[in-house]
């Protein structure tokens, strides 16, 4: 039995080193005979502010709806996007502010702080670029993106995180050195 995969493309741009990264993942996937579904942030329509907090004043569009759908179907989601400004690109927050709702990705328990994680049994990889090189963000920073999208946003939800890899820094990589990197994200979709 093959594991039902969501890829998610959190870049905004469909020419950049992530589309190329998500591109080597999703064929090597389907060639590694995975059940694949695949969601680039750029390519939907939807509004990524959160404009009334919680209250669910908010109706979701119908490709954050199938977005949901495709997140109850996976077993394993991977994501791929950049490591901006020491945190997630606008537009992954911003889809997962939308998407990752009371009711659908955790429930509070009334009256105290323990919570039911609604999305537990899935598990996660992340793929991550950033032009930082990766040791100084590790050492210097304590890797925040990569801290918040395993404590606050997966762990929170219930899904447990596999492994993450970081390609940096990439603004000054050769293409000797991408095409290593490719490579790379093969052999994880292959795995």
């Amino acid at each position: 039995m093959t594991t039902r995969t969501l890829l998610i493309l959190g870049h905004p741009s469909p020419d950049s080193f992530n589309a190329a990264l998500a591109k080597a993942y999703a064929d090597a996937a389907s060639q590694a005979g995975r059940e694949l579904r695949r969601i680039d942030l750029h390519a939907l329509n939807f509004d990524p502010i959160l404009h009334g907090a919680y209250r669910g004043e908010q109706p979701l569009e119908p490709d954050l709806q199938a977005a949901q759908a495709d997140i109850l179907w996976a077993e394993e989601i991977v994501w791929i996007y950049p490591v901006w400004w020491g945190g997630l690109p606008a537009l992954l927050k911003g889809f997962l502010d939308r998407v990752l709702l009371p009711g659908f990705a955790y429930k509070f328990h009334k009256g105290h702080r323990s919570w039911d994680k609604l999305l537990k049994g899935r598990t996660a990889r992340i793929v991550v670029t950033l032009d930082t090189p990766g040791w100084y963000d590790r050492l210097a920073y304590g890797r925040p993106a990569w801290r918040q999208m395993k404590h606050t946003i997966l762990q929170f939800c219930g899904m447990k995180l596999l492994s993450t890899t970081t390609f940096a820094p990439i603004a000054t990589s050769k293409p000797e050195q991408r095409e290593r990197w490719l490579a790379e994200v093969r052999r994880l979709a292959a795995l």
